[in-house]
């Protein structure tokens, strides 16, 4: 029955898409969604299915594995179509099926009066069962092909208002970014393969000390790229931001609970071969710390208020990517799902205000939406104080826990990144409090006061429930690991992937001491310069540098799209033209002129045929009379 509900979570999504494609018109677009709805719903209760079961069962058959037939074979290697159910992957199916599906039923009332509403859902259904096969492959075949879904299902989805420019560029943009590592995710697997001579997790992961140093290094770097570039980490994360241009529950689908935590899902369960290679496994750390950084200080000058929140994501998964890079794993996991409930809350109260203000997504057009949206208020407030870490709510019980993580390490690299996770928290006392009186304090702007849909309420009730659960599991969702009180959820992912480092309960709360101390000062900070009229980054060039976001677009553009583009344009003059397209024109009146010296040969006479005939026997005689 474990077994069983495993492979009802992996299907149910993709019936639910065939289902929507193949009906096309013949359903209505209100069907479509209540489709993909349920059928996502389904994913979900076979996750609990699953779980459940492997909480039941003896700790020792944890690890379970569920084959459908051999997928390919050429000689001694093969590949099956497998799930392998364990600790962690049964935790990522619950979290995809459960927060996608709010997503999906919030998208049913956002959505509503799209003409082109079946092909979202169908899109929607499509990537909610490309990730559960991310996160439920047996063999690193299966993953990657999850792992590439994903891409496209997030292309589709990014660019599903394709009449707008930006929205497909985006996509486009998303993809390129996103096939980088998806290239070195898939040489690592070439490599495996050469190496190992399999694809099976659990097969490579005991093959893993056979190897050589060289060999694991290159496998555990190609692994981080493909990481990277998922996750929206630096140097592969300039597609996140753009990727704000796709319909808002879009946004709250792949930038909270799915396709941007695959990376760290990735770091976890390959965390065998990670571990056999510490300075790729400490790169993964340091790259998440920088772009914790610098995430949190270019989200302090960003206008759109989705485009904040996207900062603060790549900013989280930042401190995911710090856990897992030293050996944290049940935090990185930890700090995943309550990232995925207080995330998908932000993003989806933001929807709520874009709904009532006509799709108006500037910052600067809002303020006093306190008294006009006070429910949504209030669940954007408890999702701010989530993702500050303030104590009780859920982000506090697990970003700290991190940064304790990387104390406890003991060295000169885990105290850097200890105190890179506390200017992290400053920082998102910064752009959170910011963000938060920006949009729902003070008082209402002339645009507010014309657009706002005055005695409609907040929003359809499809978008206020889903709003209304995560709004409790962003309160309560972190009680699942108290440090030194209560921990079985940090003890359940324990069991797949051992951790490295572990605080003691001294280092977590005197470490979260000072991550609330730090945020709350950037609270009062923010809400001082809110009330003075001003700009917490004041300098002139400083503010200019961060609403480039660094310049890393112009340096991209510089570095790879010029280039490219020149290299092009010189190849179609030099070569294309001159020696594809002008050989071809060449070989084309050759070839007419040919035919008609041969058309003048055609006399229609038979004497001129039988000559011919005589002749060409003549010569084959002497031919042959020659050549012997």
């Amino acid at each position: 029955m474990t077994i069983a509900g495993a492979w009802i979570c992996l299907l149910a999504p993709l019936a639910g898409a065939l289902a929507i494609t193949l009906a096309g018109r013949r359903i209505s677009r209100r069907t479509a969604g209540w489709i993909s709805t349920l059928t996502t719903f389904v994913a979900f209760a076979g996750a609990l299915v699953a779980f459940f079961g492997l909480w039941a069962a003896d700790p020792s058959d944890r690890e379970q594995v569920s084959t459908a037939y051999t997928w390919l074979a050429a000689g001694d290697f093969e590949v099956e179509l497998q799930i392998l159910l364990d600790t962690l992957s049964s935790t990522m199916m619950l979290i995809v099926s459960g927060v996608g599906g709010l997503i999906v039923w919030y998208s049913m009332g956002y959505m509503a009066g799209d003409g082109e509403e079946r092909r979202y859902f169908a899109y929607m259904s499509l990537f909610v069962f490309s990730m559960l096969i991310l996160v439920q492959a047996g063999n690193f075949l299966l993953l990657l092909v999850g792992w590439g879904l994903v891409g496209l299902a997030s292309y589709l989805l990014i660019g599903f208002w394709h009449h707008k420019p930006e929205a497909v560029a985006a996509a486009k943009k998303a993809f390129v970014m996103n096939a980088i590592g998806d290239a070195t995710f898939a040489l690592a697997c070439v490599l495996l393969i050469w190496e190992t001579g399999t694809l099976e997790l659990l097969g490579v992961f005991d093959d893993v000390g056979s190897l050589s140093t060289t060999t694991v290094n290159l496998v555990a770097l190609g692994l981080l790229g493909g990481a990277v570039a998922k996750s929206a980490q630096i140097p592969l994360h300039t597609w996140l931001p753009d990727a704000m241009e796709g319909p808002t529950p879009v946004s709250a689908l792949i930038h909270a609970a799915t396709m941007v935590t695959a990376g760290v899902y990735l770091l976890v369960r390959a965390s065998p071969i990670f571990e056999a290679a510490p300075d790729v496994q400490h790169l993964a750390a340091i790259l998440g710390a920088i772009t914790l950084l610098v995430a949190g200080v270019v989200a302090l000058v960003q206008w759109d208020i989705k485009r904040v929140i996207a900062y603060s994501t790549m900013s989280q998964i930042g401190y995911m990517f710090l856990a897992a890079g030293i050996g944290a794993y049940g935090y990185a996991i930890f700090h995943l799902m309550t990232h995925a409930f207080f995330k998908a809350l932000l993003f989806m109260t933001a929807g709520l205000v874009i709904h009532h203000l006509d799709g108006e997504q500037d910052i600067r057009n809002m303020g006093g939406l306190k008294k006009l949206m006070p429910r949504t208020h209030i669940a954007f407030a408890v999702g701010a104080l989530a993702l500050m870490g303030i104590p009780i709510f859920s982000g506090f019980w697990s970003k700290d826990g991190i940064v304790a993580a990387a104390f406890a390490s003991g060295d000169a690299l885990g105290y850097t990144l200890y105190v890179a996770g506390l200017v992290g928290a400053l920082l998102t006392g910064l752009y959170t409090t910011r963000l938060y009186f920006a949009v729902f304090r003070g008082e209402p702007s002339e645009f507010v006061k014309t657009h706002a849909h005055q005695g409609h309420g907040e929003g359809p009730r499809s978008m206020v429930i889903p709003v209304g659960v995560l709004t409790v599991l962003a309160t309560i969702g972190g009680f699942v690991a108290i440090p030194g009180v209560w921990e079985p959820f940090l003890h359940w992912i324990d069991e797949t992937a051992e951790p490295l480092v572990t605080a003691t309960v001294a280092e977590d709360y005197g470490t979260s001491a000072v991550a609330v101390t730090l945020a709350l000062i950037g609270f009062f900070i923010a809400r001082r310069a809110f009330v003075a009229g001003r700009q917490i980054v004041r300098s002139a060039d400083a503010w200019r540098v961060l609403e480039h976001k660094l310049y890393f677009d112009e340096l991209y553009d510089a570095l790879f799209f010029r280039p490219a583009v020149a290299i092009s344009v010189a190849l179609r003059r030099n070569v294309e033209e001159p020696v594809i397209e002008r050989s071809l024109d060449e070989i084309g009146s050759g070839t007419i002129q040919v035919g008609g010296e041969v058309a003048r040969v055609q006399t229609g006479l038979l004497r001129t045929y039988a000559i011919a005939i005589a002749f060409a026997v003549c010569v084959l005689v002497v031919v042959f009379v020659a050549v012997r």
